[in-house]
């Protein structure tokens, strides 16, 4: 991977910064979760089976809104349903892809899973990756040198 662009690496740091977290954390963080690209966005079925479907009854979301609920958006790769569980409230999901509301919702989620794990690294990682991949952590962790 290239250099990361110098808007988005000061950005990240920026909102590392605000949010009490390690700058080359968050930044390792982007990288192994968008590369950099705040245009990144993936629908995760799975978490739409268990997350966002049991909340559709009674025309409680639109469809439109239930499916962006289970997709990941922009540099953190930020979950719809997490972001606005944790205060998102722009109209749309897309508005995730503007980076700083991602950081801003990203950090401040990745600093609850940390705090939530004691600052256990690992721990944090995995609940931030909902676990799913094992190695995640350490793929993470080889990547934070780089923005050290």
């Amino acid at each position: 991977m290239g250099n990361p662009p110098e808007d988005l690496l000061a950005l990240a740091r920026q909102a590392a910064a605000v949010h009490g977290l390690d700058a080359a954390l968050v930044c390792a963080v982007i990288e192994q979760e968008s590369a950099w690209n705040p245009w990144a966005m993936r629908f995760e079925p799975a978490f739409y089976a268990k997350y966002v479907a049991p909340l559709c009854g009674a025309n409680a979301l639109s469809p439109t809104e239930a499916q962006a609920r289970a997709f990941s958006w922009g540099l953190m790769q930020v979950m719809g349903q997490v972001a606005r569980e944790n205060g998102f409230s722009g109209r749309y999901l897309a508005e995730l892809c503007v980076p700083p509301a991602n950081l801003a919702v990203g950090c401040t989620v990745l600093a609850k899973k940390l705090a939530a794990a004691g600052g256990d690294l690992n721990r944090g990682l995995l609940a931030w990756n909902g676990g799913g991949n094992a190695a995640y952590p350490a793929q993470v962790l080889a990547r934070r040198s780089r923005y050290s």
